[in-house]
């Protein structure tokens, strides 16, 4: 015998059932999905400023490297000019280089302590 008043509801409906768990895992997914893009663009951010940063710090260093170099060359002229009036000069001008460097440190000492 049939029943006609029975009216037929499927069960996926009234209880929550695989597809639902289903559904509400791709929206936690979906979720999980932006916030890592979110994070995946703040790390390309500062990945791109790290390496801004690297490419200026890169350029004082390779400046200082520059200004080292000239700097060295100076000095060199300088202590070959230094032994080249050692040698030709005798003692005479080294004692005299000696005495007035003395003598710019004392005059300093005494404007600094006196003033």
């Amino acid at each position: 015998m049939r029943r006609s008043n029975y009216s037929y509801t499927p069960l996926t409906q009234n209880v929550p059932g695989p597809s639902s768990i289903q559904d509400d895992l791709e929206q936690e997914n979906e979720r999980q999905a932006e916030e890592l893009k979110h994070k995946i663009g703040a790390l390309k951010s500062l990945t791109i400023d790290i390496g801004n940063e690297v490419r200026y710090q890169d350029k004082l260093i390779r400046g200082i490297d520059d200004d080292m170099d000239r700097t060295g060359g100076f000095l060199g002229n300088t202590m070959s000019k230094v032994l080249r009036l050692r040698k030709h000069g005798g003692n005479k001008h080294l004692c005299y280089m000696f005495l007035f460097v003395l003598f710019v440190f004392f005059l300093l000492y005494f404007i600094i302590k006196f003033r």
